[in-house]
Parts: C-alpha cells; sequence; structure tokens
C-alpha cells in the first residue's frame, strides 16, 4: 500500500503586526507570528513601516513597499529567518 503525500502552499489571509512582531493568519487558521529583528531590513523599521504590511500574490507573499522587502509565507512557516534569534 501507497502513501500520497500531497503539499500544499502556505496561503495567509492576513498580515498585521503588534509592536516588533509581525503576524500572519493562513487559510487554515492558524496564527503564526515572529519577531522583526529575524530579518535585516525589517530589524532596522519603525514600527510604522513594519505596520505597512500587506500580502500580495495570492497571499504567498508579504511585502514592505517603503522598506522594498519582500518575505515569502512558506518561508516564514518553514521557519527560515535572515537572522539568529536575539536573547
Amino acid at each position: 500500500m501507497s502513501t500520497i503525500h500531497q503539499e500544499t502552499e502556505a496561503v495567509a489571509t492576513r498580515a498585521w503586526t503588534e509592536g516588533r512582531i509581525v503576524y500572519l493568519e493562513l487559510t487554515d487558521q492558524r496564527i503564526i507570528g515572529f519577531p522583526a529583528n529575524r530579518f535585516r531590513r525589517l530589524k532596522e523599521a519603525s514600527e510604522a513601516e513594519l505596520g505597512d504590511v500587506r500580502l500580495e500574490v495570492g497571499g504567498t507573499a508579504l511585502r514592505w513597499e517603503s522598506l522594498d522587502e519582500d518575505i515569502s509565507v512558506e518561508g516564514v512557516v518553514a521557519g527560515r529567518f535572515q537572522l539568529p534569534p536575539t536573547p
């Protein structure tokens, strides 16, 4: 008997920030948050700039126009960050 494993792409329905944390709500209703300091450009951004996040590419990418930063939702869900956690 074989098992079929189907991968599905992570898709967000909503993105927002609270302080220095970026949150995503996924189509399966999970909410994922990550500290802005895990990405170089976000680490240096003001809270106002962080709050200007929007979803693009059908909910598969986060975009900060003023920071010229794009981050994949799939990468966030998989825990792929540019910078290590700060103590």
